[in-house]
């Protein structure tokens, strides 16, 4: 028995060891590649100054009408994520992506994520640019701050469009994210090994090899970042503060949707019910998952025009 035990105490501080080593050696690869890899991301957009720190926009086309483009959460380069629907919109608009801070390149920040704050920062990158009219359109969690942008930028605002946006009262978004332990698992440098792994998608055609790296090196620099995590860390009550608020019922509203959602079968409905709370709320179903922009940039831009044009926005 006492050689048994000896043996196993062996055997788990062998495991303790290599765990420990290969932990390590995790975080330093992670720590030299960060400075290698900061040299090799090429710059794009403009930088303007929010709070004095440096937020990066993109201003694509030159015409008369503007909209400006909200990432979801968590979108390593906005700009490249949203690039085949850019190209598409600016033929005939000009189009500003703005990369909140902590996304792209845009600088962190240790202000808190609160819906107030993050739109308010991107309300002042656009002031900088002098924009004051536009139509809001974003992915996901940019449904949300979508709500407080409409409501207290209404002269500004002209309409919003959602890319299967976020909803008030969906469902999952009352829990608590162990934050701290996605902390450990970037700082160790698992991260980027978990992205080397399965890589970080934008596999469709309309995305080049060069995007698909700059994504990735950006994607290493910026995933679970301080920035995001307290993002994440607010997503309740982010979520709990909008439940009861709608956009402007004289706000035109469009809700591009994924048609089939696996995950919830009450997405549609979601926003439906969200669109019928405005005297003018269009919802069209998509046959595609979340990232909708990815695989349909072309037929929304194009339905996305007919609805303008029928309004005369």
């Amino acid at each position: 028995m006492k050689k048994f035990v000896k043996r196993a105490l062996l055997g788990v501080a062998a495991v303790c060891t290599v765990v420990a080593l290969a932990l390590v050696s995790t975080t330093l690869v992670h720590a030299v590649a960060s400075g290698i890899e900061s040299g090799r991301i090429e710059q794009y957009g403009q930088k303007v100054d929010v709070d004095g720190r440096q937020m990066n926009v993109l201003v694509a086309g030159d015409a008369a009408d503007t909209i400006v483009l909200l990432p979801g959460s968590g979108t390593a380069s906005p700009v490249l994520d949203f690039q085949p629907l850019v190209d598409d919109l600016a033929r005939d608009h000009r189009v500003i992506v703005v990369e909140p801070f902590g996304y792209g390149l845009s600088d962190g920040t240790d202000r808190e994520r609160t819906t107030e704050n993050v739109v308010a920062e991107v309300h002042a990158a656009l002031q900088e640019l002098g924009v004051d009219r536009y139509i809001l359109m974003g992915h996901s969690i940019a449904g949300i701050y979508g709500l407080e942008f409409a409501e207290r930028y209404p002269d500004e605002v002209t309409a919003f469009v959602g890319i299967d946006t976020s909803v008030p009262g969906q469902p999952g978004m009352d829990e608590e994210f162990p934050t701290g332990l996605f902390a450990a698992v970037r700082n160790l440098g698992l991260m980027r090994l978990i992205t080397a792994i399965g890589g970080v998608g934008y596999d469709e055609p309309v995305y080049t090899d060069e995007a698909r790296e700059q994504i990735t090196l950006i994607s290493n620099r910026n995933s679970l970042s301080p920035t995001y995590l307290d993002e994440m860390d607010h997503f309740g009550s982010n979520f709990g503060n909008a439940l009861g608020t709608s956009f402007p019922e004289q706000l035109p509203l469009l809700l591009f949707v994924e048609a089939d959602n696996a995950n919830n079968g009450d997405w549609m409905g979601l926003h439906e019910r969200q669109a019928a709370e405005v005297s003018d709320g269009t919802v069209i179903p998509v046959d595609g998952e979340h990232y909708l922009h990815h695989t349909h940039a072309a037929e929304i831009a194009q339905d996305f025009r007919e609805w303008q044009l029928a309004r005369s926005l």
